[in-house]
């Protein structure tokens, strides 16, 4: 068994939780989310936590945590949302919003287009170097960042390119002249 299966999901304020064989669905004030879990992990709702539990099958205890986190992901997801924070750095780097689309300007002989999925928004601030993508499904907000961002990682010897917000980049010393 799963230590991190073990522990119950605990539901937020404004959150219910259905589960109707191997589907949870998650609803809140920002949205609906749901997961069809693995054959085998069942999960029930008592007492406004979320109980998962598994066969006793040592094959299953990885898919036992993973639901688990997948369910307290999407508890948290509705109830506050989730948030990442591009930074862009580079002379003439910078972001622009055309409709659904991100257009990245980094340097390249044309821009780099980002098309935003339904279920995410996306912001540009501070003259296009700061890029926040906010929604209620932690994959989706993280994969589109980390899409984002590979479009011209930053780079150990200037630092220019995208990072997360925070992210320290190690830098390197450059070639020295004798």
């Amino acid at each position: 068994m799963s230590r991190i299966g073990k522990e119950p999901v605990a539901l937020l304020a404004g959150v219910t939780a259905t589960v109707e064989g191997q589907k949870v669905t998650v609803k809140g004030k920002l949205g609906e989310l749901s997961y069809v879990m693995h054959d085998g992990i069942t999960a029930e709702v008592k007492d406004g936590k979320v109980f998962v539990s598994c066969a006793n099958d040592k094959t299953l205890g990885n898919f036992h945590g993973l639901a688990r986190a997948l369910i307290n992901n999407m508890v948290k997801g509705v109830a506050e949302g989730y948030t990442k924070k591009l930074t862009i750095e580079g002379t003439g780097f910078k972001a622009t919003l055309q409709g659904t689309t991100l257009a990245l300007s980094l340097g390249f002989a044309s821009p780099k287009l980002f098309e935003i999925t339904d279920g995410l928004k996306v912001t540009v601030e501070n003259d296009g170097l700061l890029v926040t993508i906010t929604g209620i499904d932690k994959t989706k907000v993280g994969e589109a960042a980390a899409r984002i961002r590979s479009f011209y990682p930053a780079e150990p010897y200037k630092g220019k390119g995208i990072k997360y917000e925070g992210e320290h980049i190690r830098r390197k010393q450059g070639k020295k002249v004798a």
